[in-house]
């Protein structure tokens, strides 16, 4: 698996973007949002129990990350068009403010090393990625255990002081000073 400061894979992705009729689909690739940071997750499948209680917590704090300059790009290895069946029938899902990524070749799956090797499908995989594409977070669960996307903003406002942040810092507090 990739670790903190490597280069995040290069990619494009179809992603389901929305429910509105022609606007439903795009590509998204590395590029797409430059200099900014970026927060990956993935999740193993589509239509499942754990998957969507994270999803629709990460679209509740999309506004949040967005104030830090953070784009949420969530994805599996399901194709845009079960994403979009999912978000259309699932009610926390409809309104969701991020891309849905759809890895079917699994090609960045594989590129990060996040592919489940009894499932085959994405692990549940947290990547924290910098403006300049290096990754400075990464966290997986169980596939049976889902993450805390407010630790994921907790850790992305540690990044961003460039500071030394203690155990359980939150944004605003002190941060350590070197004693010389």
């Amino acid at each position: 698996m990739l670790g903190v400061g490597a280069k995040f894979p290069a990619f494009s992705l179809q992603a389901t973007v929305s429910l509105e009729k022609g606007k439903a689909f795009d590509t998204i690739t590395d590029q797409s949002y430059k200099d900014k940071w970026k927060v990956y997750f993935f999740w193993p499948k589509d239509f499942t129990f754990v998957c969507p209680t994270e999803i629709a917590a990460f679209g509740k704090l999309n506004k949040e990350f967005a104030d830090r300059d953070a784009q949420i790009l969530g994805g599996s290895t399901d194709s845009e068009f079960v994403h979009h069946a999912w978000r259309t029938h699932h009610p926390d899902l409809k309104d969701l403010p991020f891309p849905m990524l759809a890895d079917v070749k699994r090609e960045l799956c594989n590129a990060l090393g996040i592919l489940d090797p009894q499932e085959g499908v994405a692990q549940r995989a947290t990547f924290v990625v910098d403006p300049h594409n290096v990754i400075r977070f990464v966290s997986v669960n169980d596939l049976s255990v889902g993450r805390n996307p407010q630790e994921v903003l907790r850790v992305l406002d540690a990044l961003q002081t460039d500071e030394l942040c203690p155990c359980n810092w939150q944004k605003g507090e002190q941060v350590l000073a070197v004693a010389i």
